[in-house]
């Protein structure tokens, strides 16, 4: 308790409750230190409280009052063990005296791990007779229940075995919130610097390394203008590194008290931040982003009005128009009436993790997990375990793609102060797999790196999966690809022929061998061809199959972006069966993919088909891989 008013609190809840039971103390020396020590605790000088209230049960060891009161000093002291010891003196003299003071050393117990000291107090006080309070009886009954939770968990830890990431990263001063790139060559951290200041504070600025053959690169300071003479940290960047969100407080251009700032990096260097404003911002506390994989899904912690407890997760999207929807609250499964802090969303898009004191756990904050089912619900957050979890505050942990690793700040070692470690995530606790594509857009005639939109799109579903562009000046580009569903890639830019992918990965992991593909295209001119990869027939059969409209769709509108040209849709098939049968069927083809056109109202006179059968093999047909590629239908530009 820090000022008068929660004085008056606890004089009212324990002091003047308890004389009405009995006298305080037969002995007015005694009584007379006990109200110097209470003079003192109000003025929150502990020290001297604490003085004159030991020498007032030195005069008189059942001043049960003086004793309750030592307790409640020293805890606000921080020093629990020793009033733990208070407590349990007191209940030892007289438990029925003041019956709470039994919740208070259980309490206490919890904190310090004392787990099964706890739950005989809070068992003990719901056993003592009388009437109770019916919020002290909640709050024992809650205390059993974490109580119970902790054993269980200390009695069948989980596999967790810290690694540092040594001293190119961790230094004798703190580094925390640390983000990292889907392709793991990315790290950036929060660093507490010694001899800068900042409003009387220490100063947070944001360091960057890069993975080299050898591990993490020495940190460099990020600069300006990611650095600022103010505070910046709790970051988060997006799976291709090139956008960062993170919290900036106290700030002029701020809304709140803490707000969200935005800043993306074009070749080497990032913008300038931006505050981005209402919706997302408030006039209360917004802070720790998660970016999706795309970086256009966001979940932050806000203590705005319309939650559950005083701090809850929210989660924002960005719009095609660039602005940032209003937040929407996880809900009261996600939330509780506690604390719930440092989200992070794995690019998975399913899992989520989060940091909380309301979920039971071990003490203070725990870190937990929760899934998103198929219907976009989340489920209740599973706490991570112990020893990842223990009776101190855990928050701040990210996850690699992959799923097998996780980075999170500590002070492990207590000399160095807050560092940088990873572990191997236990089976139970691990998201989705996720792969990735990266590489380079170009133009295929003069080698000019491009900025070019991506599109990743479930073939069955057509939900979009990932939208993102690459780099305007390096052209390099990162899309991170889930595990377990087949895909469709476009990349598309203004002036030139929209490329094609598809990505069969059901049942693999395929992140230790992500794709590394270059991407060349074409300027829009007469004898330019696209293959398009994912238009699909029934088998033997002319009939195009529903995992094809997306990229019909994708052709219509390149066709109405591009109303001058006229294109030839031609058919190509392998080596199986007669010539004659491979020239209809390939013919055939062609014409449904005019037919689709035209239904989407794309003139008849701008399509020419034709069916080629197996008479232009871009591979061999002696294997199925070349056989596939072989069958394919294919636009060229002819006017």
């Amino acid at each position: 308790m820090k000022n008068a008013a929660a004085i008056l609190i606890l004089e009212l809840s324990l002091v003047a409750l308890l004389y009405g039971q009995e006298p305080a103390s037969m002995s007015k020396k005694a009584i007379d230190y006990y109200n110097r020590g209470l003079h003192h605790y109000t003025l929150n000088d502990y020290a001297r409280a604490a003085d004159y209230l030991n020498k007032a049960v030195s005069e008189d060891s059942a001043f049960v009052k003086a004793w309750l009161i030592l307790a409640q000093v020293y805890e606000d002291w921080k020093q629990s063990a020793i009033a733990i010891a208070i407590y349990r003196k007191v209940v030892s003299i007289k438990p029925d005296y003041y019956p709470y003071a039994l919740v208070h050393l259980a309490r206490l117990e919890y904190k310090m791990a004392q787990y099964k000291e706890a739950r005989n107090h809070y068992k003990q006080f719901l056993e003592l007779p009388g009437s109770k309070n019916e919020k002290h009886i909640e709050k024992a009954k809650d205390g059993i229940a974490r109580c119970d939770f902790s054993i269980h968990a200390v009695d069948n830890p989980v596999n967790f075995k810290p690694v540092t990431l040594g001293t190119a990263i961790n230094t004798g001063e703190d580094e925390y919130w640390p983000s990292i790139s889907a392709d793991e060559q990315i790290l950036v951290i929060t660093r507490l610097t010694e001899g800068k200041f900042i409003h009387g504070n220490k100063q947070e600025d944001f360091y960057i390394s890069n993975w080299t053959e050898e591990g993490w690169g020495p940190l460099r300071e990020a600069g300006y203008p990611l650095n600022s003479p103010d505070n910046e940290g709790a970051q988060t960047i997006s799976a291709n590194g090139r956008r960062m969100v993170f919290t900036g407080c106290n700030r002029p251009d701020g809304l709140g008290r803490c707000d969200l700032y935005l800043s993306e990096k074009m070749g080497e260097n990032w913008s300038i931040p931006v505050n981005i404003g209402t919706p997302v911002n408030s006039n209360f506390t917004e802070t720790q982003p998660s970016l999706s994989a795309d970086g256009k899904t966001m979940f932050f912690a806000s203590d705005r009005p319309g939650g559950c407890g005083a701090v809850d997760i929210w989660v924002c999207r960005e719009g095609d128009d660039g602005k940032w929807t209003k937040p929407v609250n996880l809900g009261d499964t996600v939330n509780s009436s506690g604390n719930e802090m440092s989200p992070f969303i794995h690019p998975d898009g399913k899992t989520l993790y989060l940091a909380s004191d309301g979920h039971i756990g071990l003490g203070g904050y725990d870190l937990f997990i929760c899934r998103q089912d198929s219907a976009g619900r989340w489920t209740k957050p599973e706490n991570m375990g112990y020893p990842i979890n223990t009776n101190k505050d855990e928050f701040g942990l990210i996850v690699n793609p992959s799923g097998n690793r996780a980075y999170f700040a500590s002070d492990i070692d207590e000399q160095n102060g807050r560092d940088i470690y990873y572990f191997d995530l236990p089976e139970s606790v691990k998201p989705n797999y996720v792969s990735y594509m990266k590489g380079i857009v170009y133009d295929k005639e003069t080698r000019r790196r491009l900025k070019a939109s991506f599109e990743l799109v479930d073939l069955k579903t057509r939900d979009l999966i990932n939208k993102s562009q690459s780099d305007s000046i390096t052209g390099e580009f990162l899309v991170c690809i889930p595990v377990g569903r087949n895909f469709l890639l476009n990349v598309s830019k203004n002036g030139y022929l929209f490329f094609s992918e598809n990505f069969s990965v059901k049942g693999i992991h395929l992140f230790d061998k992500p794709f590394l593909k270059d991407i060349p295209l074409s300027p829009v001119k007469v004898g330019e061809v696209i293959i398009l990869k994912n238009i699909f027939y029934e088998t033997d059969s002319y009939t195009l199959k529903e995992e094809s409209i997306v990229e019909l769709n994708k052709l219509v509108k390149f066709l109405r972006d591009n109303p001058h040209i006229k294109i030839e849709i031609s058919g190509h098939t392998d080596n199986v069966g007669t010539a004659d049968y491979n020239i209809k069927l390939s013919d055939s083809r062609s014409k449904s993919v005019a037919d689709y056109l035209t239904k989407a109202d794309i003139a008849q006179e701008r399509l020419v088909c034709r069916g080629y059968g197996l008479s232009l093999p871009i591979a061999s047909n002696e294997t199925e891989e070349g056989r596939a590629q072989n069958r394919r239908t294919e636009v060229k530009i002819i006017e």
